[in-house]
């Protein structure tokens, strides 16, 4: 496993993490949860993410748990707020109260005293960025969050942040967490160019597309027990089950063989080749997925594959 820095941090994360949403908590069983986490570690990953809103914490609960058994320096863990927690009117969104609270109830279920980053999860147009950012670096001077972070931000919304934080002399943004593969690159045009500017890292999201460019859907047909076969969980994979995406999918799969590796290890090195990218974060609901997946930080693409892969995504 390699490892690289958060951004402009001195903080060092495994070019492969892995994440909790929609696995742990919910459709995993917590013994093989932990058995996939334990399998991570013991991979050289040591970067572990999960959120508030993952199956209302139960997510952080069988994450941090199994996380138990190591030493805590060895390992990076997240959380986030944003979302909906509660029926009440202060139970979703980034205000003063609802982030405090949110962060104080995602400690006590991780029996943590401290998070090593917290993000924003996604942008909240009701309240000011400054109240959120003063709480953030409240939390953070209390020594309950290390790093800061926000996900799915536009490069507008991250330069208003940075710009705030320099204003009122508070703690920066340092990562983002974004939806970026092979088939979703909206970030490539003004996302990292703006983080690269100021020095924020990219930790991404969904990099085999759900469950795509692993080649399990190649044939069209939808395998028992897949994502896509999950109507709760598949939040749309079937959109990427037509014929002009598979025809690509195939494509790749066929380089990669010539590459004698496999289409997972080559998406993820795909990514990686972004120099903003921080790390991969795969979802995992059997060890071996993990053991497939970190093959691709070992994967280093030429230019000339590189230039292979542009013309078949074109």
């Amino acid at each position: 496993m390699k490892y690289r820095r958060l951004g402009r941090t001195g903080l060092k994360v495994s070019e492969i993490s892995l994440g909790s949403w929609l696995t742990y908590g919910k459709t995993v069983e917590d013994n093989t949860a932990t058995k996939i986490i334990h399998k991570a570690y013991e991979l050289g990953i040591n970067f572990f993410d999960s959120a508030n809103i993952y199956e209302r914490g139960e997510a952080e609960k069988v994450m941090a748990k199994a996380l138990k058994s190591f030493p805590r320096e060895s390992y990076v863990i997240t959380t986030k707020a944003w979302g909906k927690m509660g029926d009440g009117p202060n139970d979703r969104g980034l205000s003063r109260k609802h982030v405090y609270e949110q962060v104080h109830n995602s400690l006590k279920r991780m029996e943590l005293d401290y998070v090593d980053i917290f993000y924003c999860h996604r942008y909240d147009t009701d309240t000011p960025v400054d109240e959120t950012l003063r709480v953030i670096d409240d939390l953070v001077r209390q020594g309950k969050i290390l790093y800061v972070g926000v996900s799915e931000w536009t490069a507008a919304q991250i330069e208003e942040a940075v710009g705030m934080a320099d204003q009122k002399l508070l703690d920066r943004i340092v990562v983002n967490q974004p939806h970026y593969n092979m088939f979703h690159r909206y970030i490539e045009k003004e996302v990292i160019p703006v983080s690269e500017k100021y020095g924020i890292g990219q930790v991404v999201y969904s990099p085999l597309a759900q469950g795509v460019l692993t080649g399990k859907y190649s044939s069209g047909k939808i395998p028992e027990n897949s994502r896509a076969g999950n109507d709760e969980i598949n939040l749309g994979v079937k959109n990427f089950l037509n014929e002009d995406v598979l025809n690509k999918v195939t494509q790749l799969d066929h380089l990669a063989k010539e590459l004698n590796t496999t289409l997972p290890a080559l998406a993820i090195a795909w990514i990686l080749r972004q120099k903003n990218v921080a790390s991969a974060l795969v979802g995992a609901s059997r060890p071996e997925q993990i053991e497939m997946n970190v093959k691709g930080s070992d994967l280093e693409l030429t230019a000339e594959v590189l230039e292979k892969i542009e013309e078949i995504l074109a």
